[in-house]
């Protein structure tokens, strides 16, 4: 009888210290606390995905998707206390949604230091600084050698010297980013084509459903609005009374409207004029900013 007393003793004894090693060795856990308002929703095939730098190399802080408010799915993320005491900076990227890379992506659009337990995040540093972006534009359409409709097609082109010359100035974008034109005709955004260098033409131009049959137009990006209108529109149009755009897009890009970053915008005003020089404004949007706690 003693002999199995004191068996049933080492059992527990054995039992008792296992659960304290667990407890000791369990990594302790904390709380990242996320705040950024002007995210837009990426749709079904990209979400968003945060990363803390430690000892520089990225580690994930979790997903999450934007809906059509604005509103972050999930705010709070818990991570390694260990990791994150030591973290310098935070950044944020856009995934797709099935993504097996456990690193971030090159489309990343906030990030920031951290300085103490917050980081303030900004889309300037990943993105681009806008601040001293500028565009100048005309209405022309050079593709279709026609006379009668110079008002259906709009070209980033500054001809004010009575020579072509560039009219966008836009700093170079990050990897994972491109440019794209932007026309609204009765709320409808009707893409001019995307770009990266704004002295060449756009990615599209020779391969543009709208643009005419006689030729390829400007050697800067722009469109003509010729033919195959999308539905409720007609071409030729007139682009007077309606806005320009020119936004910042993740690359690739699965939507048909323009994304959140809007640097530069203008409305043709009523009484334009063909191949006259027109000056654009500071856009609706030109950064994204928020705040991360840990």
């Amino acid at each position: 009888m003693r002999k199995i007393f004191l068996g049933v003793l080492a059992v527990i004894a054995l039992a008792f210290i296992s659960c304290s090693d667990d407890d000791t060795t369990a990594p302790s856990k904390s709380v990242l606390n996320v705040n950024i308002n002007g995210l837009e929703n990426l749709g079904a095939n990209f979400k968003y995905e945060g990363w803390i730098i430690v000892n520089g190399t990225p580690v994930t802080t979790g997903v999450f998707s934007v809906d059509d408010s604005g509103k972050l799915s999930k705010t709070s993320f818990v991570i390694s206390s260990s990791q994150l005491a030591i973290a310098t900076k935070f950044v944020l990227s856009i995934e797709p949604a099935n993504d097996t890379d456990p690193k971030p992506s090159e489309t990343k659009i906030l990030a920031g230091d951290f300085t103490s337990n917050t980081a303030s995040v900004s889309s300037t540093s990943m993105v681009g600084d806008f601040s001293n972006s500028s565009g100048k534009y005309i209405l022309a359409t050079p593709t279709d050698g026609m006379a009668n409709n110079e008002r259906s097609g709009v070209w980033f082109l500054d001809n004010s010297s009575g020579a072509a010359t560039t009219g966008l100035t836009l700093p170079t974008l990050s990897s994972g980013w491109k440019y794209e034109g932007w026309v609204v005709i009765n709320g409808t955004p009707l893409s001019t084509g995307t770009f990266t260098d704004p002295a060449k033409a756009d990615d599209n131009a020779t391969i543009s459903i709208f643009k005419g049959s006689m030729g390829n137009g400007s050697a800067y990006p722009g469109e003509d609005y010729i033919q195959n209108a999308p539905t409720g529109l007609s071409f030729p149009t007139d682009l007077r009374e309606k806005k320009i755009v020119i936004s910042v897009e993740p690359d690739p890009d699965n939507s048909s409207n323009p994304f959140v970053l809007k640097p530069l915008a203008h409305d043709v005003p009523a009484d334009a004029v063909d191949h006259n020089t027109y000056t654009m404004g500071a856009g609706p949007v030109s950064a994204i900013t928020g705040t991360v706690t840990r």
